[in-house]
């Protein structure tokens, strides 16, 4: 899903003399998530509880962890590689809000910082042995852990850096729709992956997960079609697999917990409200969000989240409606709560991360020369292209 996939759909995105310093970030960032959660970040996230908030450093350097080892049903190190991805991507993702305008260094302390700072905790919170755990947070596959944090933070991030030189009146289409088209298939494969494999067992639910994720695709991806061929009078490529994102973000969430109607219902209202989201953030408020990270991945898995309590409805005699065995009203309550925690928590430390390195590396942001020659010559010294 990274790499190559995120990769290329980002790279597909950008301008032309951007290309390359996306693809470079999107390595960068999976090789740095990929060496802190051997050291220490897998062992924050699902390490013995320090009062319901943050693993112990019991398994760092993945301490303990052999091949016989096991957690729950899998061998412990499958469970660790299958983890480390939602770390990779995590970061990654939040690229897409200051593209083409942060130094590469901030870029690489920021992921580093944030990984640590931000992912790590939320994911004990939610699937370790955290304090949403204990309250019963349905989160199957990273709606919270994943979409609501990347997405507070990009928004943050896209404010704090400021806007593209280009931003609003000159800005340019999306390069190469095709490569992102491109990449944006392998991230919907991988989703399988992702969902289907949080269930940790192949299974039934895990088939299931993967029918609501890919429904819910589709549905996004038809849906966001229709609504540009109202605006713009015409369907773009670009627009069909942004919605297909947002259908996905969507799903995230919920995908092991609902039926296939239900994919599709998270579809169409994702793609719907993501669609309108993107208008009011990029034209209205005028905030560079480059890639409209928040508006599809955080407003989506916000989004899929919320829903969970009322599409995954149980029907008990003499009890009313049950969602996990409780009233509606109290699942609903936790879903807002963690949803709410984690946006703060992941706003307040991705400023303070921006903050401290605008001040230890002489700013974050990139020489208005060298944004204007574009990142891949002025700080990789290559081009994608040569026409």
């Amino acid at each position: 899903m990274t790499l190559p996939g995120l990769a290329t759909f980002y790279s597909g995105l950008v301008q032309s003399k951007s290309v390359l310093s996306v693809v470079i970030q999107c390595f960068s960032i999976s090789a740095i998530a990929s060496v802190l959660w051997f050291v220490v970040g897998y062992s924050l996230a699902f390490g013995e509880t320090i009062g319901w908030f943050i693993g112990m450093p019991d398994k760092a350097f993945f301490y303990s962890i052999h091949q016989g080892h096991v957690r729950g049903n899998l061998p412990e190190i499958v469970f660790v590689m299958f983890q480390k991805a939602f770390a990779i991507i995590a970061p990654a993702i939040i690229v897409g809000a200051y593209i083409e305008r942060m130094k590469f260094p901030a870029v690489l302390f920021f992921s580093a910082a944030w990984h640590l700072l931000v992912y790590a905790p939320i994911c004990h919170w939610v699937w370790g042995d955290g304090w949403l755990r204990q309250l019963g947070i349905m989160d199957f596959a990273g709606g919270i852990v994943l979409h609501s944090t990347v997405g507070v933070a990009a928004l943050i991030s896209a404010v704090y850096v400021g806007k593209r030189r280009i931003f609003p009146h000159e800005l340019v289409p999306a390069h190469n729709p095709g490569l992102a088209a491109a990449g944006a298939g392998m991230i919907w494969v991988g989703w399988f992956g992702f969902n289907g494999g949080s269930e940790l067992a192949a299974d039934g639910n895990a088939g299931m997960a993967i029918a609501v994720t890919h429904l819910s695709a589709s549905a996004g991806l038809l849906t966001w079609i229709f609504l540009d061929w109202i605006k713009l009078r015409r369907p773009t490529l670009v627009g069909a697999t942004v919605g297909a994102v947002a259908g996905l973000a969507a799903a995230t969430p919920a995908s092991g917990f609902v039926g296939p109607m239900s994919g599709m219902i998270l579809g169409i209202a994702a793609s719907a409200v993501c669609f309108f989201a993107v208008g009011i953030i990029k034209w209205r408020l005028e905030i560079d969000d480059s890639l409209d990270v928040f508006a599809v991945h955080g407003l989506g898995g916000i989004l899929g989240t919320l829903l969970i309590p009322l599409l995954a409805l149980e029907i008990m005699d003499g009890h009313g409606y049950l969602v996990a065995g409780r009233p509606i009203i109290m699942q609903l309550g936790v879903q807002f709560l963690g949803v709410l925690a984690s946006m703060v928590w992941a706003g307040i430390f991705t400023f303070i991360i921006l903050k401290v390195l605008d001040l230890t590396l002489g700013g974050i942001r990139v020489d208005p020369e060298d944004e204007m020659i574009g990142l891949d010559v002025a700080v990789h010294g290559e081009r994608g292209y040569d026409l």
